[in-house]
């Protein structure tokens, strides 16, 4: 099986973080590959170390571009793709080396898949740190409705990504991979995880899914349920009973937190009392 995949790794702020990536792609055991680095207008020195790559193995090759956001930076390195199978890679993040001959033949050999992913294994540092291990399950969009449990270095056909119109770039505070799985799947197409922990995620801090989560979770899911809103329609019960639990869950952490806070204020305005009725305890 020779079939190429192009790998786009978009890049920004993360220049300490590509060599690792990189080096993960050259130890593929599967051969057919190309990868293609995005600099999204990063102010780093990405673009060193990817020209050091181009000339190590001339099957990296390298874009520069304007900061247009992750959405836009995976569209420009897949529409100059020649792959028939496409692998996003954030250039923070690792893959086995046998990732690409373990997943390549289950979309090769099944028409009716859209997505072929894996079992991930989210690490602080170094790769044996490892903090949390994600287990995918489901085959449908029905497992995707209200939470993503499908990493954003999954593998799927070109062919899909022209047929949805490709990520969307609007999207520019996460969740635009969440999304676009929804909508590879949403006319009967399936996915299919390989159950071997065959990539590694890099998690930060600091990081665009940290930061997505905290701020922006209510805003996308209210977009994408509207983009897709006849899908929503059509599995109306679960929509509200989701919706709801979300308002419940968010009321009792504002309680939570407002009962803390008062809790703390007084605490702090009593500690004076407190002081006075030792002091004269004292005295007396």
């Amino acid at each position: 099986m020779n079939t190429l995949v192009s790998i786009i790794v978009p890049c920004y702020n993360q220049a300490h973080f590509l060599e690792e990536s990189l080096t993960s792609v050259l130890a593929q055991t599967y051969p057919h590959w190309e990868c293609i680095i995005v600099n999204d207008g990063s102010p780093d020195n990405i673009e060193v170390i990817a020209k050091t790559w181009t000339q190590k193995d001339t099957r990296f090759k390298y874009i520069a571009q304007s900061n247009g956001g992750l959405s836009h930076a995976r569209n420009t390195g897949i529409k100059v793709a020649v792959g028939s199978l496409i692998l996003p890679l954030d250039a923070d993040d690792i893959l086995h080396e046998m990732f690409l001959e373990k997943l390549v033949p289950e979309l090769e050999q099944n028409d009716s898949l859209a997505i072929v992913t894996c079992y991930s294994k989210f690490f602080e540092e170094h790769i044996k740190n490892v903090v949390h291990k994600l287990k995918p399950r489901g085959t449908t969009y029905h497992a995707l409705l209200f939470e993503n449990c499908i990493v954003a270095t999954s593998l799927y056909r070109k062919s899909s990504w022209q047929e949805v119109g490709g990520y969307d770039e609007s999207m520019k505070q996460g969740f635009e991979d969440w999304e676009f799985w929804i909508s590879l799947l949403e006319n009967g197409k399936t996915y299919k995880v390989v159950e071997e922990f065959l990539f590694f995620y890099r998690k930060s801090k600091k990081s665009m899914l940290t930061e997505t989560l905290e701020k922006h979770r209510i805003a996308n899911l209210e977009y994408v349920i509207h983009k897709h809103k006849d899908l929503y329609i059509k599995h109306f019960d679960n929509t509200k009973a989701y919706l709801f639990f979300l308002v419940n869950l968010y009321r009792s952490n504002e309680l939570k937190a407002k009962s803390t806070i008062e809790f703390k204020i007084a605490k702090i305005l009593s500690k004076p009392l407190r002081l006075l009725g030792k002091f004269t305890s004292n005295k007396s």
